[in-house]
Parts: C-alpha cells; sequence; structure tokens
C-alpha cells in the first residue's frame, strides 16, 4: 500500500481512529493486524518470510538473555545468521551467483547453478536490520528480551516504518506500545501537517522529476552535456524528496497516534563537509552502521589508518545493502572515500575567516561542492548498469553542437529532448518552482521555525497557509499508482 494513494488514506483514517476508539489492550493487537494488512497489500505471501524471522529473534531474545558465556554469543551468531540468511538469498543469491559465473568463466568452467525467479520482499532490508538490533541490544544488556509476542511482532511490523524506515532500536519503541496514549491535538496536528508536507515532497517534486530523469536514464547514450547534467541533478533531488517524503509521512501517522520515531532526515544538502552530509541523510542507517559495524570494527579507537580502512569498509558493505549490485557498491566506495579525504582536510587546522562576507562565500561553496560530490555519486546509484555510469560521467560536459541549430530553429522536438527532458516547458517550469519553494522553506525553519510559529499565527494566515498546500498537493501534484518509493526496493 502506498503512502500517495486513496487506499492508504482510507486505511490511515480507520486505524487511527480504531486505535483511540479501542480498549487500550486491544490496540497494540489491533496495530499488528492493520500492519500485516498493510504489508499483505504488497505481496501476501511474503509475509510468511516476516514471520519467520519474527519467530526466530523472539526466542533468540529470551535464549540470550537466559543465557551466559558461549551459549549466549552462540544464540546471538544464530540469530544473526538467519537474518542474514534470509536477506542474501532473496537479494543476493543471484547477483552472487552470476559473479560466480564470471569467475568461473576465466578457467573455462561452467557454473551449473541456475538464477532464481524470485521477487525481493518490499522493505526486507529495513525490517532485517531492526530485527538484528533487537538481538544486539538484548545481548549487549541494553534492553531486557520481549515476552509478549504480539508486542515484539508489532515492533519489527509497525506499519508506519515497516517498508522503508526509520531503522528504530528496541530501547526507543518498545516501551512506547505500553504505554497509553490519549488523543492529543498537538500531535494530531503536528503529525498531519508532517504528512502533508511529506506528500508535497513525494507527489510534486519526486514524482514529477521522476518523469524527466527517467526519460534520460532509460537510455542515456542517446545523450550528452546538458540533458546528463539536469537529470542527474534532479535525481539528487528526486531520491531525497522520495525518501525524506516517505519519512515525513511515516514520522506524522505514528505522531498522530502518541508514538515518536527517529528523525531519519536532516537538510542534508545544506552539508558543508562529507561527514555531515553523512550526519543528516538516512540518519537511523547511518547510526545502525556507527553502532553495530563501525565501532565493533574499532571505531576511532585505533591508528589512523585502520580508523580510514574501517570507514572504507562499512561503506562498501552499505552500498551493498542498498542493492546486488556493483553499481552500488561503486556508489558506497566513492563516499567511503570522500569521507576520508574530507577528514583529511579537516585535521589540518584552519584559520578563522576573514570577514562576514569570506564565512558566507565559503560556506556557499562548501555546500555547493557537497551537492556536486554527491550528486556524481548518485549516478552509479541511478543508472542500470556499469556502462551506462560511465558513458554518463564521459558525457556529463560534452555539449551537442549538432543539436544547437534545431533548438534555435523552433525544432519542438529538440527542445523537449533536450532541454525538458521528455516533458514540456510547463512541466519543467513546475517542477523547479517547486525545488526552489522546498530548500526555502527549509531554510526557513531552520531558521525561524516557521512551522511552530504558524501553530500560533492569525488563524486566517493559519488555515489559508494549509489550504494552500494541500491545494497545491492537489493540482501540481503527480498520482501515479506505478511509481512507488525509491527505497522500497532495498
Amino acid at each position: 500500500m502506498l503512502f500517495n494513494s486513496v487506499d492508504f488514506i482510507l486505511f490511515f483514517i480507520v486505524v487511527t481512529a480504531l486505535y483511540f476508539v479501542l480498549p487500550f489492550k486491544l490496540r497494540i493487537p489491533m496495530l499488528l493486524i492493520a500492519s500485516c494488512y498493510f504489508y499483505m497489500d504488497f505481496v501476501p505471501i511474503y509475509i510468511t518470510i516476516l514471520f519467520g524471522t519474527i519467530i526466530i529473534d523472539y526466542f533468540a531474545g529470551i535464549l540470550i538473555e537466559k543465557s551466559t558465556g558461549r551459549k549466549r554469543k552462540l544464540y546471538l551468531v544464530l540469530s544473526l545468521i538467519s537474518n542474514i540468511g534470509i536477506l542474501c538469498f532473496f537479494k543476493y543469491f543471484n547477483f552472487l551467483n552470476a559473479n560466480l559465473s564470471d569467475l568461473l568463466q576465466l578457467f573455462d568452467v561452467k557454473n551449473g547453478i541456475p538464477n532464481l525467479s524470485i521477487l525481493l520482499p518490499i522493505g526486507l532490508s529495513f525490517h532485517t536490520f531492526q530485527a538484528m538490533s533487537y538481538t544486539i541490544e538484548v545481548y549487549r544488556g541494553n534492553q531486557k528480551s520481549e515476552r509478549n509476542f504480539i508486542t515484539y511482532s508489532l515492533y519489527v511490523m509497525f506499519y508506519p516504518q515497516l517498508v522503508a524506515g526509520p531503522i528504530e532500536r528496541p530501547q526507543n519503541v518498545l516501551h512506547q506500545f505500553k504505554e497509553e496514549h490519549k488523543f492529543d491535538y498537538r500531535n494530531a496536528a503536528d503529525g498531519l501537517k508532517l504528512m502533508a508536507w511529506g506528500l508535497f515532497k513525494k507527489v510534486v517534486v519526486a514524482d514529477r522529476l521522476s518523469e524527466m530523469v527517467d526519460f534520460v536514464y532509460n537510455n542515456p547514450t542517446n545523450y550528452k552535456g546538458l540533458p546528463l547534467i539536469i537529470s542527474s541533478i534532479f535525481f539528487s533531488v528526486q531520491i531525497y524528496c522520495d525518501f525524506s517524503g516517505y519519512s515525513d509521512i511515516a514520522l506524522g501517522s505514528a505522531k498522530m497516534m502518541g508514538f515518536k520515531l527517529m528523525r531519519n532526515f536532516d537538510r542534508p544538502y545544506a552539508s558543508k563537509t562529507m561527514p555531515e552530509f553523512w550526519k543528516r541523510w538516512h540518519i537511523s542507517l547511518s547510526s545502525w552502521f556507527k553502532d553495530y559495524l563501525y565501532i565493533p570494527l574499532g571505531g576511532n579507537r585505533v591508528v589512523v589508518w585502520r580508523k580510514y580502512y574501517n570507514l572504507l569498509i562499512v561503506f562498501l558493505i552499505s552500498g551493498l545493502w542498498h542493492g546486488a549490485s556493483w553499481n552500488f557498491i561503486i556508489w558506497g566506495g566513492i563516499h567511503g572515500v570522500l569521507l576520508v579525504i574530507y577528514m583529511l582536510i579537516g585535521s589540518f587546522k584552519r584559520g578563522k575567516p576573514l570577514n562576514k562576507l569570506f564565512s558566507a562565500l565559503s560556506s556557499f561553496f562548501s555546500i555547493l561542492i557537497v551537492f556536486c560530490l554527491s550528486t556524481v555519486a548518485w549516478i552509479f546509484f541511478r543508472a542500470k548498469t556499469y556502462d551506462d555510469a560511465k558513458h554518463i560521467l564521459r558525457k556529463l560536459i560534452m555539449f551537442p553542437k549538432t543539436q544547437i541549430p534545431s533548438i534555435k530553429a523552433g525544432n519542438e522536438e529538440a527542445i523537449t529532448n533536450f532541454v525538458y527532458l521528455g516533458t514540456n516547458g510547463f512541466n519543467f517550469s513546475v517542477a523547479l518552482a517547486s525545488i526552489f519553494f522546498l530548500f526555502l522553506m527549509e531554510y526557513l525553519q531552520s531558521k525561524y521555525y516557521v512551522t511552530q510559529k504558524l501553530s500560533t499565527a492569525n488563524p486566517i494566515l493559519r488555515w489559508g497557509s494549509y489550504a494552500s498546500l494541500i491545494l497545491i498537493i492537489l493540482y501540481f501534484g503527480v498520482f501515479n499508482k506505478n511509481v512507488q518509493f525509491i527505497y522500497f526496493q532495498f
């Protein structure tokens, strides 16, 4: 079930209403049933896989807590192997098998293992990592094992963040399911505003940009220069709005019922360095890798070269987490290298800026550089193949002079393909205007807390602003049932 669908609106209204109408003891079972229905709306049979991992980790948590010594560690390892094994089978089997075939071909040996015709369960990487965090935290003694099977199941299956995060920790969520939340007007208002803003990001910005990005990236070898530059920049904005829009709707729908989920994005394209970018982008995943991989590898407690090596390992694995493709691994590797470079640069002491103007210019160009670097890295993330990504990088700054005369002559098809990326001037202008409005509002929110001030503003101004946003969504939104959230595939 997509957040940007009429089905979800009806589902959300019914579930939220039931949550407050039902007696407290029936609320958690109701949420679990609703979450199952939400997940089964995609591919019903895959609910069995999810419940398989839930059963394994539920009993693993109890056994870990009861045990001591090697047994305690054994139960944790078995739990992690089960989770990672399921993830690898569905997500990486064909990728690993294809690479094995390529390797064997070097020795003129044929691989007799066929690829499997299996569909990746929606959000498998997300709920797998959330389940793993539970058993790890129980092992570390930071979380008591949950004895109520329904409550634990809801921890993994809570519908707002089931298929694309944020990836929660048990310390943050489990205790909230045991608290009685009464209807609160402020939570309801804040939740609805967050959901509306997330919907704006998704249907007005991301889905409109996706049409233009797909037009170029589906056949990148047909283009050079400007179309590749514009579509690559648009994809940087698209993936941010698509994913952060989902997160906003998830946080907002949970907040309506009184649940607080962790923030997943904090204006990442306002970052001045790549390390800062990863403190602001997909925060729940970044912190997950930090807590459960980077720190166990030694974190910052090791010699300098080993710290950088650990960072590279983490980002290569992060790239692989995103998808079973060398493009994703390269994307992760690029970010790992960029982080190391920025950390090396940051190790040199800098003097104070000469004046405010110099400081402002320095900040502006730092932000611009980070955006450009992340945009180049996104090319590997978006391109269908490595060859496509290589072509885009090679032809990115080329300007096809042969097309200029046809554009000057008013050739509408040439203008549509070369400048407007397969759409028209109106749609292209709406896309640019929505991007400008998005970043302007994020800047104003960070500086002047617009949302909070609007809550106490004149009723005409307040409700006029809300109505305007809804009208913008309805009039300029792209409502295409075939356009899912990008991160659903992970």
